[in-house]
């Protein structure tokens, strides 16, 4: 694991140069952006000045159609540029970044956790009807393999207005960060851990609640500070307390404590799940402020190191089972 020194000496050595090539580019991104809202701002005006002469009310299609052409047009161009740019930065500053934490993992930016395994995790059993995610990143810690992406799943809600008129709404489902490691045990069942927001937000009322979830029997452990924070569920209650040791219940309070976020944990097969709830877009570049920025590599770095974290808070590396 790279020091927050290495990660200094990459930045003023290497990244620095990149993000300071890429500046003209964001100010053109920006500026584009900026001239689109005056031009949207202009169309509505002229076109409202327009009508005030009553013209020939083909003119008055013809200008709005014509201006309207345009604004797409510049805006599709402005979008190709944006790729271009958001690309470059991936693929020359974030991979960099990854490449110093461990060389040996590999970075797609362009790909993301399978829905294979998302669906197999359990955490979010809700169905969705988009699932986008990037900045994928896959290798191996010491014994441990893992894959880790950020994602973003959706579902489309639907509602009428009163006069029967139809609206579609975006509903996130969970949006953050994803990430499965290997446990070396084969689970008969399985384990979910999820924040207890229930009883935190109705007190008593909310732990009647937390037995009708659905996911299993509700499993209660001897550690005060882990019961306020998570609701445990498993279809095994023997096995979940031989996974959940008083040493892995303290290392899950303290990923909670440390990362803030809702953090959720399933064990499924031989495989833990986790993930956090970070509601903005991650590992991506700024163009309303200048990309040449060491706080925003640092917080990078802090994203990705979260693999490692979990890893050795969870004693992943620590052979206590063997695989049957």
């Amino acid at each position: 694991m790279a020091s927050a020194n290495e990660l200094k000496l990459l930045y003023e050595n290497q990244l620095k140069e990149k993000l300071s090539a890429l500046e003209s580019t964001r100010k053109k991104i920006l500026n584009r952006y900026i001239l689109t809202l005056l031009f949207l701002a202009g169309l509505i005006a002229g076109n409202f000045f327009l009508v005030s002469l009553n013209p020939p009310e083909a003119l008055i299609v013809i200008s709005i159609f014509g201006s309207a052409t345009f604004l797409i047009w510049f805006m599709y161009e402005t979008g190709k540029i944006n790729k271009k740019y958001r690309v470059t930065f991936k693929s020359g500053v974030v991979a960099e970044v990854v490449k110093l934490i461990n060389p040996e993992w590999q970075y797609l930016y362009d790909h993301c956790m399978s829905q294979e395994s998302y669906q197999r995790s359990g955490i979010f059993p809700h169905h969705y009807d988009r699932y986008e995610g990037d900045d994928f990143v896959t290798g191996q810690i010491e014994q441990t393999d893992f894959q880790f992406s950020e994602l973003h799943t959706q579902y489309k809600q639907v509602t009428y207005g009163p006069k029967g008129q139809r609206r579609e709404h975006w509903v996130t489902i969970f949006r953050g960060v994803f990430l499965h490691a290997d446990f070396n045990k084969n689970f008969s069942g399985t384990t979910f851990v999820l924040p207890d927001t229930a009883e935190r937000l109705l007190g008593k009322f909310g732990q009647s609640l937390q037995k009708m979830s659905g996911r299993g029997e509700l499993v209660k452990l001897e550690n005060p500070e882990f019961e306020k924070q998570f609701v445990v569920y498993s279809s095994d209650q023997v096995e979940s307390r031989y996974i959940l040791t008083p040493t892995i219940m303290e290392a899950m309070v303290n990923l909670s404590n440390r990362f803030g976020g809702e953090i959720y944990f399933s064990f499924v097969g031989s495989r833990v799940y986790f993930a956090n709830s970070i509601n903005e877009a991650l590992f991506e570049p700024n163009i309303f402020r200048s990309g040449v920025n060491f706080s925003d590599m640092k917080e990078m770095y802090d994203l990705f190191e979260m693999i490692s974290v979990i890893v050795s808070e969870l004693n992943l590396n620590t052979r206590i089972w063997t695989k049957e």
